[in-house]
């Protein structure tokens, strides 16, 4: 008989692999380890026909009875299950035990074939010798659109002409936890629809701990100064 073509699935694998009808079940069990990782003694083996039902596939003497005698379907899935405890099968998605590859700092500098060659040679990041007078333009950059826009703190706004996300101006200066140069505007908005409380990374930049996440941190660019007090929800609802 001709192989047929079968999906081999256990918790450790999912295959197609051709089966030869005229193997023993103890040959299909050895030729399985290869591919699941089980061993013989410890699969329990499942032919899935088309109308889901699983089929053992076991016999009392398992050398002389042939995969031919089952209904071997193409593209059925023959499932593989490890009746091993769960405490003493091999777990080969952990890393733990597989000793890792270090480069030092040093040998990586050395290397000439890596990004940080790469970058050294087109002059990028800090590699960049215009690298200082590009992060200065960008701070005096933020510093004049902070005082266009009149940023101060105390001020209301509203952030990203959201009128949802209406607030007050709590903080403007750096703020080391998050990437990038210049300053920043913190605003504690009145609905509780912000990022944090005032604090990043154990860092608080205004108030007091809170379950609240009333605050976030922007860029001035994305702040609007004016006379925006807080929203009434109740406002247009008609006298009952």
């Amino acid at each position: 008989m001709a192989d047929v073509p079968l999906y081999v699935v256990s918790d450790y694998a999912s295959s197609e692999r051709r089966i030869t009808p005229s193997w023993s079940i103890s040959q299909l069990k050895a030729k399985l380890e290869s591919v699941t990782g089980i061993p013989p003694s410890c699969q329990q083996i499942f032919l899935k026909a088309p109308s889901n039902e699983k089929i053992p596939v076991e016999a009392q003497d398992e050398d002389s009875v042939r995969l031919a005698q089952f209904p071997l379907v193409p593209y059925a899935e023959l499932l593989v299950v490890d009746t091993r405890p769960v405490s003493a099968r091999p777990n080969f998605s952990s890393t733990a035990g597989v000793e890792k590859f270090v480069l030092s700092e040093e040998e990586y500098e050395k290397k000439t074939d890596s990004v940080l060659a790469w970058k050294k040679a087109q002059k990028l990041g800090r590699f960049d010798p215009n690298a200082p007078s590009h992060e200065q333009a960008r701070i005096a950059e933020i510093a004049r659109e902070i005082e266009a826009r009149g940023i101060a703190v105390g001020k209301r706004c509203r952030v990203g002409q959201d009128d949802t996300k209406r607030g007050e101006i709590k903080y403007v200066g750096d703020v080391k936890e998050i990437p990038g140069v210049g300053a920043w505007v913190g605003v504690q908005l009145d609905e509780p629809v912000g990022k944090n409380d005032g604090s990043i990374g154990g860092t608080r930049y205004w108030g007091e701990e809170s379950e609240l996440k009333r605050g976030v941190f922007v860029r001035p660019e994305r702040v609007e100064v004016g006379d925006f007090p807080a929203l009434d929800d109740l406002e247009d609802m008609e006298e009952i």
